[in-house]
């Protein structure tokens, strides 16, 4: 009696070791949902290219966060962005990872500058502006912010957005014609208010040195140079053998090219 039942007990042992646990069919574990990005790209096969924080799956990826005033602006972007390959657009939990960031908004408001200022600081990433209506003024507040490349939503295309995301993550900016235009003007009064009354300019040599060189170039020898600056020779020499020195340079020739050659003189 005794036997029969410790038998009994032997073979139900084994046959519940034996008896695997199957899951049922369709059904998706929990570890599976949390992986899948929310705005994932697909590849030809219709499978996402990668999980939400891994490395991309193809060499030369760029991880993308879009951040939008709508959700009609972010979709849009979002469609075009999710066809390329070169593009790997990432959820909102990993959007802190982007390589890239792409904020998309009708205009440059005031919301729009202090939503630019907190993307600054909660990415490591480079920014970039998608705008529809772009103002004047409005390049000083990009430029704080830390905004690289900007396009306009009338231009926005999937091939110039692409262009943007790739050109910041090479290091870098895109800016429309009129928008450079004025940024180099901007840069142009930085020198003449800020610079110019202290002796400096924005290249590495100062007012007097570029007027030394200017007239080395131009054929005068040290005396001459001391006779039409006011300096005495000796003051010429070190002024010239300063510059010779800190920027690496074999000679006065040397100087006259390095100087030419970046239109400082």
């Amino acid at each position: 009696m005794t036997s029969t039942s410790t038998d009994t007990s032997r073979e139900e042992a084994v046959t519940t070791r034996r008896t695997p646990v199957t899951p049922r069919s369709g059904s998706a574990r929990p570890s599976d949902a949390a992986r899948v990005p929310v705005q994932p790209v697909r590849g030809a096969a219709g499978r996402p290219s990668g999980a939400a924080g891994q490395v991309p799956g193809r060499p030369g990826q760029v991880r993308v966060a879009v951040y939008a005033e709508d959700l009609i602006l972010q979709a849009g972007v979002v469609q075009q962005l999710r066809q390329r390959p070169e593009v790997e657009l990432l959820s909102e939990a990993d959007a802190g990872k982007a390589d890239v960031s792409l904020l998309v908004v009708d205009a440059l408001t005031d919301v729009v500058a202090e939503r630019l200022r907190r993307l600054r600081l909660a990415t490591s990433g480079r920014i970039g502006l998608v705008v529809g209506h772009f103002e004047a003024g409005g390049l000083q507040t990009i430029v704080e912010y830390g905004v690289a490349a900007v396009l306009r939503r009338s231009e926005a295309d999937q091939d110039r957005l692409v262009h943007l995301i790739t050109a910041l993550a090479n290091g870098e900016g895109v800016m429309p014609g009129d928008l450079l235009g004025e940024l180099l003007d901007r840069i142009g009064v930085l020198q003449r208010t800020m610079l110019d009354g202290r002796g400096l300019t924005l290249s590495t040599l100062t007012a007097r040195e570029v007027e030394m060189l200017r007239l080395v170039a131009e054929g005068f020898d040290t005396s001459e140079i001391a006779a039409k600056t006011s300096y005495s020779e000796r003051t010429v020499k070190n002024v010239l053998h300063e510059i010779i020195t800190r920027l690496g340079l074999r000679n006065r020739a040397h100087a006259v090219g390095f100087a030419m050659r970046r239109g400082l003189i």
